[in-house]
């Protein structure tokens, strides 16, 4: 490991302080706790990035969790755990609240899993500069001690306790262990409750802010054929098979739906051939068949991100009229799985955006610009995004190469998303 770890507060420091006179008394004390205490957050983010927390890895998962429960017992939340029963197979989400009684209501969300399982080579913390690797680092192990550290800045400054905040770290964010009434039914009560809601993934650089994040589902295709011997495919007994009616249909679906702002689908998996063997949820499938065949069975998985329930709702009913319209000699059909609903950008969020970059105009970092939806994937944001007054997402320090063995954080971003972040949260709460 590289033993340069003061690299990043000398030259942060000396920047900051140059431009910080838009902050009140009290803030500047949180802006300093967060600079004072970023190499202390940086070995917490090492120490939990060396903990494997694989979706999977359940046990992985209550180990980080631990740690970030003990850290908020210390300051006084109210911890616990909601788990599920075992054929639910994921570790369950820690819950921390604090009921102070005072200003807006404040949900914040992160999640404690990864995409890399125990049997992934890409395992440990390294650091090289203002640059730190690891599975996790940027999603979003860093984004989790940010929460950590404003909690902390915040107590500091005497003003935690008089606070409303639930803080949400998902256990099975990367892949859900079942359907979101159950699994995120303790989430969806916390945007019940809350006002506003922060999400604590990490930001796509440090001039923009996430006021929208796109809806994921899957869905799935099987076309069926008449088997037969390939020599009379396109006549009347046999008709065009499987295969062909597939990319009738995904042909369509390239050539009706594409160009549609926010709105994208795409076709991760196909087997076909005489006989098809697929399982979802390990999305792994097995096929047999012959050139002198004609294709009897196909099975197609795939994605659909849109930007808001409306329009997600229209391109299903475009695709299942495509799929409706057969090849002779053939049958298909069409379902969808709705996992992360959207994100919708409202103009609650634009003001709370405002909010948020009036904070980095006071510390002197610049404007603030709403982020294309499309460079973002789904969060758990958007379970709470309905039912809150307003939310924002991308709280969390800048990182690169996510779900890669590249996954990397920008050390020098590490300070200032968390001081801007606990600096909003102060301001929503007075």
């Amino acid at each position: 490991m590289n033993i340069n770890k003061t690299i990043v507060l000398p030259g942060f420091l000396y920047i900051s302080l140059a431009f910080s006179s838009g902050l009140t008394k009290t803030e500047k004390k949180i802006k300093n706790y967060i600079i004072k205490h970023t190499e202390e957050a940086i070995t917490l983010v090492e120490n939990v990035v060396n903990i494997n927390s694989g979706t999977l890895n359940i046990a992985g998962n209550k180990a980080v969790g631990n740690i970030f429960q003990a850290e908020l017992d210390q300051l006084g939340f109210n911890t616990y755990w909601v788990t599920y029963p075992a054929n639910i197979k994921r570790s369950g989400h820690l819950f921390a609240e604090m009921r102070g009684g005072k200003g807006q209501k404040i949900v914040l969300i992160g999640h404690l899993d990864t995409v890399f399982e125990p049997d992934s080579p890409f395992q440990k913390f390294t650091r090289d500069g203002n640059t730190a690797y690891g599975p996790g680092v940027s999603d979003m192990k860093a984004g989790d001690v940010s929460m950590i550290y404003i909690m902390k800045a915040l107590d500091h400054i005497g003003t935690l306790k008089e606070m409303n905040l639930t803080l949400v770290f998902i256990g099975d964010e990367e892949k859900t262990g079942g359907p979101p009434s159950i699994v995120r039914k303790e989430l969806i009560e916390a945007g019940k409750w809350a006002n506003i809601g922060l999400g604590f993934e990490g930001a796509h650089g440090l001039n923009t802010g996430t006021v929208a994040r796109r809806s994921s589902s899957s869905w799935r295709l099987s076309t069926t054929g008449i088997q037969g011997h390939s020599s009379q495919i396109f006549k009347e007994k046999l008709g065009y098979g499987a295969i062909f009616e597939a990319s009738r249909i995904l042909n369509t679906f390239r050539n009706d739906l594409v160009g549609e702002k926010y709105l994208s689908f795409n076709p991760g998996i196909i087997v076909g051939g005489t006989d098809v063997d697929y399982n979802y949820v390990t999305a792994r499938g097995t096929t047999f068949g012959k050139t002198n065949v004609v294709s009897q069975a196909v099975t197609v998985h795939g994605g659909i991100r849109a930007i808001s329930s409306e329009q997600l709702d229209k391109a299903m009913d475009r695709m299942k009229n495509i799929v409706s319209q057969n090849l002779p000699g053939t049958t298909a059909n069409i379902t969808f799985r709705t996992s992360y609903p959207p994100m919708t950008p409202t103009k609650a969020n634009y003001t709370l955006l405002d909010k948020f970059e009036a904070v980095n105009m006071d510390l002197g970092w610049g404007e603030l610009e709403p982020l294309d939806p499309g460079k973002r994937g789904a969060a758990d944001i958007s379970f709470v995004a309905p039912h809150v007054d307003a939310c924002l997402a991308g709280m969390g320090p800048d990182g690169y190469g996510e779900h890669s063995v590249n996954e990397s954080l920008d050390l020098t971003s590490f300070p200032k998303t968390t001081i801007r972040a606990a600096i909003l949260i102060y301001r929503l709460t007075r």
